[in-house]
């Protein structure tokens, strides 16, 4: 059976895929064993309408690009430590002084196992309005996802704008906070933006996302917003020169950097997973079978002193953000779902990225879903990617940037449950539609932002 769909990601350890290429047939058949969650089913049909007028369920005199206005929250979970608190006091005191009303900047706190529903209850708000007095529109969430889960963050995440921060000690969320304070409002010294994309001739995977993706971005998105283009694509798409745009000295790094390629993944309990897992697998890699650390770009490869100065990063590979506990779609109705992970935790590469001095790292929890980008009978699907890209470069706040994804997430959510309820009703739905269907809702899903959701690209003139 020929297979059709190609699922980023490739194991650290052996140089094999995490996934086997998967046929239609295979992506139809689990695809048909997904439970829709008809009460969450019913709050995205229920929001949808909002999520594509201008204002995303503010009242109609708020432009959700406006921070001061919108509103800025910060989340922690009720047990939160008191040290990780105070080293992020002086961001909530920043953000409360370019408010528009102080009221519209709030400390919040989350408490274990509350659903998304209960959660904007306690403070007042229902799914489809957004009241930045009791629950702002930007949202920071500090802490562990194993304490804030993903599920509950990717949930708020479609009516709001999210971002989150978890590091291991106070002094890097301190960091964190003094890095991006010194950088807003200040012009980033490069009007440069690096798209970096992976090409294998062994590999249909990257060669899809270096063809369908990073390419097209390059032909002319970055120069309509006054940015020069620089890329690496293919041969030169290799991890000295990876390194060499981030370690220049005496020249400043991109201001924003774009890469698509694998992400490495490691068993669950490994004891270099938490370090390693979601590094960017570069062109170094000879092929299947084959594995080093000489292949990819990890958090350790990101020495101290390391100055990337205002930038903001966008990573298309598997667990380049986060990885959950367990597999939440490759497996059969009915079956436990796979451990990935003995806990859930954020990626070390951007964590280590948003210490040196990044305003936001964006990525992928779970795996990246590479033919989300190029659909049978749709063609290519670069519109949210495009705009998250461009208001990006905008100088628009991160945050907003992505809700093109989230979007996308909630539209196909409804589509794939209505064509499920079909098939129940015994209505034949085309195999590589519904495949299609279910491969591109779960990569919408699985976008997460690292870092504060208001900050945005300043540049200078030259």
């Amino acid at each position: 059976m020929k297979p059709e769909f190609y699922i980023n990601g490739i194991n650290a350890l052996t140089g094999d895929w995490l996934v086997a290429p998967m046929s239609v047939e295979d992506a139809a058949r689990i695809a048909r064993g997904v439970k829709a969650d008809r009460l969450a089913v019913s709050w995205l049909r229920g929001v949808w309408h909002r999520l594509i007028e201008p204002h995303l369920g503010l009242p109609l005199d708020i432009d959700p690009r406006e921070v001061g206005k919108a509103g800025w929250g910060i989340v922690f979970h009720s047990d939160e430590a008191p040290e990780v608190k105070e080293a992020l006091i002086p961001l909530i005191e920043y953000r409360r002084s370019k408010a528009a009303d102080h009221s519209r900047v709030k400390v919040l706190d989350y408490r274990t196992g509350e659903t998304r529903r209960a959660w904007l209850a306690r403070h007042g708000v229902a799914a489809g309005s957004v009241v930045p007095a009791k629950v702002p529109y930007y949202l920071l969430f500090v802490g562990s996802p194993e304490a804030i889960p993903f599920s509950f963050r990717h949930q708020i995440g479609v009516e709001y704008a999210v971002g989150s921060l978890h590091f291991d000690t106070a002094a890097d969320y301190g960091a964190y906070a003094s890095r991006l304070l010194a950088s807003e409002g200040q012009p980033h010294p490069s009007r440069e933006a690096l798209f970096f994309g992976v090409r294998h001739p062994f590999d249909t995977a990257t060669q899809l996302s270096a063809d369908r993706l990073v390419r097209p971005l390059t032909e002319g998105l970055a120069e309509r917003h006054g940015f020069r283009t620089r890329a690496l694509l293919a041969e030169q798409a290799t991890k000295t020169a990876l390194l060499e745009s981030l370690l220049s000295t005496g020249a400043a790094p991109p201001a924003f950097i774009f890469t698509a390629s694998h992400g490495v993944g490691f068993p669950a309990g490994h004891p270099r997973q938490r370090s390693t897992q979601g590094a960017l697998l570069c062109q170094e890699w000879p092929g299947f079978g084959i594995m080093s650390p000489r292949y990819y770009l990890a958090a350790a490869d990101i020495l101290p002193g390391t100055e990337l100065r205002g930038a903001i990063t966008f990573h298309f590979a598997c667990f380049s953000a986060g990885t959950p506990p367990h597999d939440r779609f490759l497996h059969e109705s009915g079956s436990t779902p796979p451990a990935l992970a003995e806990k859930p935790f954020l990626a070390a590469l951007p964590q280590r990225m948003l210490v040196a001095g990044a305003l936001a790292c964006i990525g992928h929890v779970e795996r990246a879903w590479g033919y989300s980008i190029a659909l049978p009978d749709a063609g290519v699907q670069l519109l949210p990617f495009e705009n998250a890209v461009g208001r990006i470069l905008a100088g628009e706040p991160v945050g907003y940037a992505l809700k093109d994804f989230f979007e996308r997430y909630a539209a196909l959510s409804v589509t794939l449950s209505s064509m499920l309820e079909e098939i129940s009703f015994g209505k034949r739905i085309p195999e590589h539609e519904l495949a299609a269907t279910w491969i591109s809702r779960n990569d919408a899903e699985g976008y997460l932002l690292l870092g504060d959701p208001a900050c945005r690209l300043t540049v200078g003139s030259s």
